[in-house]
């Protein structure tokens, strides 16, 4: 049989597995909120987030005589083992919950606690030593532990989204330099409008995206103003005179990054405004991805029925029914990612504006929309890039003949030949099938030698020299 010790909290007794690091406000949390599956163990940087704060609020509290130096010494050691991720197992609540964090809050103290006590030299359990409340939660409360924790692994996962983004823009950014010379016809709603190179395709999605990077950039300041040391409300109650500002001094020492308090605690701890303004952002790089997504979709479909003007690298067989089919597969996950993310700013949208009073209490399902939604475009941008962006192949002569066939062509004739002139040149060419030079020269309305001069050289009406 496991071995098991005893806890208790206001509700009663519970044995809890001896081997575990977690006590019985993790054990009720656990089995009060099988919801989701995830446990907030699987958010690696949120658990990180945790172990700095819970590290900065120990040497905070060492600083001002809250904690004697062997508590807090081995509170820190704890805490700095969360940080490296050897606890991560122990973080068993479901990242969806009641409680405005509690449960998360409590798992980390217990988790904590015990080892710190192990590390002490004493049992699980034995919180008479090391106690998850009254020292591993000393001046804090959840209400302001919580969302600095869920602000710090924001910050760590947003610049780990901007790396990404920027791998992503650079493998596109080889491909534009590839297909600088490769003619092929720009289109509006789907129609032939005027031509360009393959490669200023590319390159206007890599400037989308790094117009995206900069607005991921200024979510960190944002993000980087905490409540903490507000406590339960913001009124810095059973806090030691100062506290606020050290533990936010120390903080932005162990996470080597500028944090600062904000200005009023009061409103600090019930606004998530800074959360729905970071998911806008994210909502805004995936329907950014998804556009593109969808351009390299209609660009490589066929391949001899569709556009066909491009080749995506195969990953896979496309279809248990049609031999040979291979399909856009790493341009369809980055869809359903930005379907994802869409969905999940509403859910932060209507959580941030459900909050109450003096606490939003539905801060656990915007830590979980923000974390899915930048973790799958994190990984999403690395997929497309490796998967798809860096094999991608063009069908140049194709192009070429799309463009030397298309009836866009008259566009350039307009200044020349006015408006109506060049309109009944299309009309011509689209009635009869003939090539635009062709309706021209049978309309009398160009020469060859004309023509020629005018668009013999097609690259010329794309801007580049």
């Amino acid at each position: 049989m496991t071995a098991t010790r005893l806890e208790k909290d206001l509700l009663g007794e519970r044995e809890i597995p001896f081997e575990v690091y977690w006590g019985v406000h993790t054990l009720r949390a656990v089995e009060n909120f099988p919801i989701s599956g995830v446990s907030i163990g699987h958010y690696r940087s949120f658990v990180r987030a945790l172990g700095f704060v819970k590290e900065a609020s120990a040497t905070a509290n060492l600083k001002l005589g809250a904690l004697t130096p062997e508590i807090a010494a081995h509170i820190i050691a704890a805490s700095k083992e969360v940080q490296e991720g050897l606890l991560d197992s122990e973080f068993v609540v479901d990242a969806i919950q009641g409680g405005a964090g509690t449960s998360t809050n409590m798992n980390a103290n217990e988790v904590i606690a015990n080892r710190a006590l192990e590390m002490a030299g004493h049992k699980k359990g034995d919180y008479k030593f090391i106690d998850p409340l009254n020292h591993v939660n000393a001046s804090q409360s959840t209400n302001d532990v919580y969302p600095t924790a869920i602000k710090v692994s924001l910050i760590i996962e947003i610049l780990a989204l901007i790396d990404e983004v920027e791998a992503l823009r650079g493998a596109i950014n080889i491909k534009s330099k590839e297909f600088s010379e490769v003619i092929k016809m720009g289109r509006t709603q789907l129609q032939d409008a005027v031509p360009m190179t393959l490669g200023q395709e590319f390159a206007a999605w890599s400037q989308t995206l790094y117009e995206d990077q900069g607005r991921l950039r200024e979510m960190i300041p944002l993000l980087s103003e905490i409540n903490l040391g507000g406590t339960a409300i913001g009124t810095q109650l059973n806090t030691p005179e100062g506290y606020a500002q050290v533990v936010c001094a120390v903080l932005s020492e162990v996470c080597d990054h500028e944090f600062t308090v904000a200005e009023n605690l009061i409103e600090a701890t019930s606004d998530t405004g800074v959360f729905v303004s970071t998911s806008s952002t994210l909502k805004r790089l995936a329907s950014k991805l998804s556009k593109i997504s969808n351009d390299l979709r209609l660009l490589s479909s066929g391949p001899r029925a569709g556009f066909g003007e491009i080749n995506l690298p195969a990953r896979q067989a496309g279809s248990s029914m049609m031999p040979g089919k291979v399909n856009p597969v790493m341009p369809e996950v980055m869809n359903q990612i930005a379907f994802t993310v869409i969905g999940n700013d509403l859910t932060v949208t209507m959580a941030a504006e459900s909050g109450q009073l003096q606490l939003n209490a539905f801060e656990p399902i915007i830590a979980r929309a923000l974390m899915m939604s930048i973790v799958y475009l994190r990984r999403g941008c690395k997929v497309l890039g490796e998967y798809c962006i860096e094999g991608i192949t063009a069908n140049t002569e194709y192009l070429r003949h799309t463009v030397e066939n298309s009836i866009g062509l008259v566009t350039a004739l307009a200044p020349r030949l006015g408006y109506e002139n060049a309109s009944a040149i299309a009309k011509h060419a689209q009635k009869t099938g003939q090539s635009v030079k062709q309706a021209a020269m049978e309309l009398g309305l160009m020469t060859e030698a004309e023509f020629d001069a005018l668009l013999g050289d097609v690259k010329k009406l794309t801007g580049q020299s």
